[in-house]
């Protein structure tokens, strides 16, 4: 759909958690389509596509009928990060994305993460979370970019459906 002169495209990005059970995946699929669906086809959904809620939201963006933009921490996250289940999706969502932008940084560490999450809430009007509305362990978990997208004054939507629940780590 083309957009008349002057209308901005919604840009919408995603923080969220990547543990989420097999169970939840489904719920935070039809949450997220219900959520995106109104700025259809006119959004543009920026992820940094790690596993769990970030790809799941990249996935729906695409499949709604948006744009996806690709925000990746380093130069080195693809070979060092992207665990073998989750790198045929990832590599789908890269392939599809209109773009790809990876940060100027070497190693995929806690600074790239923060560099990453900046470089996405500079660049959208609303941040969706998909969040248990834990406190943060760091400054790159889920909280912490809630907390700091709400301190810059950008829109927050959480969603976390009745019935999802993370994964216990040992």
């Amino acid at each position: 759909m083309k957009r008349e002169e002057g209308q901005d495209l919604t840009r919408i990005g995603v923080t969220g958690h990547m543990d989420l059970t097999p169970a939840t995946v489904p719920l935070v699929r039809a949450a997220l389509t219900a959520a995106l669906m109104p700025y259809a086809p006119d959004l543009t959904g920026v992820s940094c596509i790690a596993a769990g809620s970030d790809s799941i939201f990249a996935d729906v963006v695409l499949d709604i009928g948006g744009t996806l933009e690709v925000i990746i921490p380093a130069a080195d996250y693809r070979a060092r990060k992207v665990k073998p289940d989750h790198a045929p999706l990832f590599d789908d969502l890269v392939r599809r994305a209109a773009t790809v932008r990876v940060l100027p940084h070497e190693v995929s560490d806690r600074a790239a993460y923060e560099a990453a999450n900046e470089a996405l809430l500079d660049t959208v009007d609303l941040l969706i979370a998909v969040w248990d509305g834990q406190a943060a362990a760091d400054q790159g978990g889920t909280a912490a970019v809630v907390a700091r997208a709400q301190a810059n004054d950008r829109a927050v939507q959480v969603i976390w459906p009745t019935g999802a629940a993370r994964q216990r780590h040992l």
